[in-house]
């Protein structure tokens, strides 16, 4: 561990992708005041088994004070935030705060954003930039104000969006890069060298939150647009499509560009190791995949014990 720093700080964050960046705090020395995460919540088998967010996971192996306020206006958790005096506050992943929380440090609030503010503000943004074909990103720190995502950036790191790169690899990538910004970025308030700068609203885009329904993979788009859709809901949580009215979660998917005469949607297949599907320009090529309620499978697998309906 490094040495110790004067700066106290509050950390808020709850899924996995925050754990890197308190690690991270914590390790070099920073004195961590309190760990603010999700209540828990009833799930596992059964939904019986009571779950704990990553981050309180983390905080609890290392000693750090946990706070898990079921509401963030509440007067008993804005009064044993104020009590424990805070110089900063650090935000990953974590709900939208209200003003009375995120203004109460001397250093105000910042946030880690997985993008390249002000391009895609919002809920999914590493889904988003991989679904419209981005071949970069990166992570953004930024002071917190009221408009969501439209503070002042502090600091960027980027990186390359690579074609084979799924959902699930860039958020690992991003998570370990945003560790490191968040590290930069605290040493550099603490010594007054950081210099924010304005959002550019003109070259904004959103990164809404995606549901279910909005998974379902649209055969009226080119190959390149379904690979792409494919890729940034993989492995989570995954674009699907209808056959033989069986809901099919596609993990993997290759973009076939040609000429053909199908309507799109149409299924062609060997019934053996191929199954590709006609859009618009071509095919999308299904190579791994999860039946409803089945275990995920290669295409082979899957045709192999595929029963199908007689038309």
């Amino acid at each position: 561990m490094s040495a110790k720093s004067s700066l106290k700080i509050v950390f808020m964050g709850s899924p996995e992708f925050a754990v890197p960046s308190l690690r991270m705090l914590y390790e070099h020395g920073y004195s961590i005041v309190g760990v603010v995460t999700a209540t828990d919540k009833l799930g596992g088998r059964g939904g019986k088994q009571l779950l704990e967010s990553a981050v309180k996971k983390y905080a609890l192996s290392v000693g750090l004070p946990i706070l898990q306020p079921p509401n963030l206006k509440s007067k008993s958790f804005l009064y044993i935030l104020k009590s424990l005096n805070a110089d900063i506050q650090v935000v990953v992943a974590f709900r939208m705060l209200p003003q009375i929380v995120w203004s109460m440090p001397r250093y105000g609030t910042i946030n880690l954003h997985g993008s390249l503010l002000p391009k895609y503000r919002g809920a999914a943004p590493i889904n988003w930039a991989i679904i419209n074909g981005e071949t970069e990103t990166g992570v953004t720190t930024f002071r917190l104000q009221h408009e969501i995502d439209t503070g002042q950036i502090l600091l960027q790191s980027k990186t390359t969006i690579e074609e084979e790169d799924d959902f699930g690899i860039v958020y690992q990538r991003l998570m370990v890069m945003g560790a490191e910004l968040v590290l930069k970025t605290i040493s550099m308030v603490e010594d007054g060298t950081a210099e924010p700068r304005v959002q550019d609203d003109a070259h904004a885009s959103h990164a809404p939150k995606i549901f279910h329904e909005s998974c379902e993979m649209d055969f009226s788009k080119s190959p390149e647009a379904l690979s792409n859709f494919v890729r940034g809901l993989s492995p989570h949580p995954l674009a699907w499509f209808e056959l033989h009215d069986q809901e099919i979660k596609v993990i993997k998917a290759k973009a076939i560009s040609s000429t053909h005469r199908f309507e799109p949607g149409y299924v062609d297949s060997d019934r053996k190791k191929m199954l590709q599907i006609a859009c618009t320009g071509g095919y999308i090529s299904i190579l791994e995949l999860k039946p409803e309620g089945k275990r995920v499978m290669s295409i082979s697998e899957f045709l192999n014990g595929y029963h199908w309906p007689e038309l």
